[in-house]
């Protein structure tokens, strides 16, 4: 009851008539008939700004020994469901900077990718920046949209088998070649022999194979938006950005920041998905045996040669 505009009755427990008092009867009575609205809690807000979670593929696909780094499924996972969960993310954004490698690894990894999109309900927009070709684009292609630079090297979609011959390397430095094994394809392609023909036949049948399996993964991703006949865009060719655009295999020419702020809204936010690396594997890189260093020798001058077929 009130009476000249000051409570009288006991509020809380306390009786009322001092100023303190009916400063808190009239915040009760405010609350009662019409909370604030600066009391709502903030989260689920109509307006919340819309988060992209930003994955970076950056590198040739291939598994990772003691101190090179490829990009792999095992090495990529925790990352990919970093990426599709932390922070409730409105979409996924994958940069792409890759010459491809291992055609196992690739699919492997897209294969991840799209299993997470689907979980999760969320779009992938992929982005590419130097290279996205042969292993580089199968990952693009596990997005729901591409989007490249105009001077992007886009495509290769094929598959590469290189190797040496080092037989008459041994005949003239006076070398004998000990080789024993059970099975008579198990030294199939050694380097110190010569090579035959039915080897080659072998071979040739094995990358067609991965062919198939490669512009599978493109027509099921890309459908009806491909605008080439098959002989061109699976020739093993790559183009820029533009040309590719015009062909089919990207979606539109446009960088992560500003194709999602057109998306989104200027007010979007941009969250990186990095690795973690512990103190304990940066001090790990110090022990290092020859058997090591040759391994990494081989996959650097292996990455060095998927970089340099596209003049980078």
């Amino acid at each position: 009851m009130w009476r000249g505009g000051r409570p009288v009755k006991v509020i809380s427990g306390l009786v009322a008539g001092s100023h303190c008092h009916y400063v808190i009867a009239m915040v009760l009575q405010a609350w009662r008939s019409k909370p604030p609205l600066k009391w709502i809690p903030l989260v689920g807000r109509p307006g919340k700004r819309p988060v992209v979670n930003v994955l970076r593929l950056e590198g040739p696909i291939m598994t990772a020994s003691r101190i090179r780094r490829g990009l792999s499924l095992a090495g990529l996972e925790a990352l990919l469901d970093r990426a599709f969960s932390s922070g409730r993310p409105a979409a996924v954004a994958l940069v792409i900077n890759s010459p491809g490698g291992s055609p196992v690894q690739s699919a492997l990894i897209a294969a991840r990718i799209r299993t997470l999109a689907d979980e999760k309900n969320l779009p992938v927009v992929a982005f590419t920046e130097d290279v996205a070709a042969s292993g580089g684009y199968w990952l693009a292609c596990a997005a729901d949209e591409i989007y490249a630079n105009p001077s992007s090297i886009i495509g290769s979609i094929g598959v590469i088998h290189a190797g040496f011959g080092l037989h008459g390397f041994l005949e003239n430095h006076g070398i004998e070649r000990r080789l024993h094994t059970a099975g008579p394809r198990k030294a199939m392609l050694d380097p110190f022999v010569p090579e035959s023909d039915e080897d080659v036949k072998r071979l040739s049948a094995l990358l067609k194979e991965l062919h198939v399996t490669f512009r599978n993964h493109v027509r099921e991703r890309r459908g009806d938006r491909l605008k080439s006949s098959a002989r061109t865009l699976f020739s093993g060719e790559f183009w820029t950005g533009d040309r590719a655009l015009a062909l089919g295999l990207v979606d539109g020419i446009g960088d992560c920041r500003s194709i999602m702020r057109e998306r989104f809204g200027d007010k979007v936010r941009f969250r990186s998905i990095a690795r973690r690396q512990p103190l304990g594997g940066l001090l790990a890189r110090g022990n290092v045996t020859t058997e090591g260093l040759a391994d990494d020798l081989v996959g650097a001058v292996e990455k060095r040669f998927l970089w340099q077929r596209y003049g980078l």
